[in-house]
């Protein structure tokens, strides 16, 4: 075989994984999987897509190495393949959003409009928490705060927040977070926090990003 000729081959395995990617539904269900293991209906549930959709977009993302599966009696669960695909999907959308006009101005118009201060940092929380400064605001539902969340992270899903703050406490600063950087889920909770007159903010990403860094966290994926 000719280097030409091998450039090729190794380029078009490449596109492969650029083929999965392609699609907004795939990346959403990648989004999904990064807070946890999921079976199929699960995901069709949550991604709000029938299940033979969920599953065929399932198909082509575990032909492109991006997902595995394990079987539990009829069911088939599938998981991200590893850290890196959290990796490529924080890739993408940083280059997104730097290059492609319409998704700086999505930000604008659906989020920066609720929380337009500075974010915490990973490693800033880190250690705000460990020193007992801060009171960590997971809003993502339940399921998929318990398979893995930020140490110590009190989950309120944003539909409750308004009725359980005395959870939250008094006089600490609170730090909410969700599924990723581009979460609305963070953003709404700050501003309601702040409607209330609670100090907030928001982590600069979201749990996947927390978990592929290597921080600690609590839950079924310690």
């Amino acid at each position: 075989m000719s280097s030409t000729n091998f450039k090729h081959d190794l380029f078009n395995q490449f596109a492969r994984v650029g083929k999965a990617l392609g699609n907004g539904n795939r990346l959403e269900l990648l989004e999904y999987l990064a807070q946890g293991e999921r079976s199929v209906d699960e995901l069709g549930k949550v991604a709000g897509l029938t299940t033979a959709n969920t599953s065929q977009h399932l198909q082509q993302l575990r032909q492109a190495g991006l997902v595995t599966t394990r079987k539990h009696g009829l069911k088939v669960y599938y998981r991200l393949s590893g850290n890196d695909v959290i990796a490529l999907l924080d890739a993408l959308r940083a280059v997104a959003q730097r290059h492609v006009a319409d998704v700086e101005r999505l930000v604008n118009t659906y989020l920066t409009v609720k929380d337009s201060l500075e974010p915490v940092p990973r490693a800033e929380l880190l250690a705000r928490v460990r020193e007992g400064l801060v009171t960590v605001l997971d809003v993502r539902p339940p399921e998929e705060y318990a398979a893995g969340h930020v140490p110590g992270a009190v989950n309120i899903p944003l539909a409750e927040l308004e009725q359980r703050l005395e959870e939250l406490g008094q006089g600490q600063e609170i730090v909410a977070y969700c599924r990723g950087p581009h979460c609305v889920l963070a953003y709404e909770a700050v501003a309601r926090l702040r409607a209330q007159g609670r100090e907030a903010r928001r982590l600069e990403d979201g749990y996947p990003e927390w978990l592929a860094e290597g921080l600690p966290v609590e839950g079924s994926r310690e």
